[in-house]
């Protein structure tokens, strides 16, 4: 079965983060991809990246003309923002929960996982 795990921040989990050395996040950068390889290799990984900084992001409306209009965004009060994710195909919900265990933002409760919605209408989304 399909599993996202969401990698969620906020300003504790980004202060921490701020406060390491250039080496300590080059480590921890390299803690992420461990992950991601050992995911690889097991062939339970479908697609995982890491956000960009929220300042970049859009936010996308349809006008009643039927147009896209784009404006600087998101504009929710939410001190969690998306930072990345993993698409894993586990076996198990327990393993997508022991994978999502392992990224250190759990210390700060913001990993989420979520069972993907198998459509089976026959069309791929």
């Amino acid at each position: 079965m399909k599993y996202l795990i969401q990698i969620h921040s906020n300003p504790a989990s980004r202060a921490v983060w701020e406060s390491f050395s250039s080496e300590q996040q080059a480590e921890g950068y390299a803690y992420y991809q461990g992950i991601t390889e050992e995911l690889r290799a097991s062939g339970e990984l479908l697609a995982g990246e890491a956000l960009a900084d929220i300042s970049l992001a859009k936010r996308v409306t349809v006008s009643e003309g039927g147009g896209a209009v784009v404006s600087d965004g998101p504009f929710a009060e939410t001190k969690e923002l998306l930072a990345g994710f993993y698409l894993v195909d586990c076996e198990t919900e327990a393993r997508a929960i022991e994978i999502a265990g392992r990224f250190p933002e759990a210390e700060f409760g913001l990993i989420e996982v979520r069972p993907v919605l198998e459509l089976t209408s026959g069309t791929d989304v």
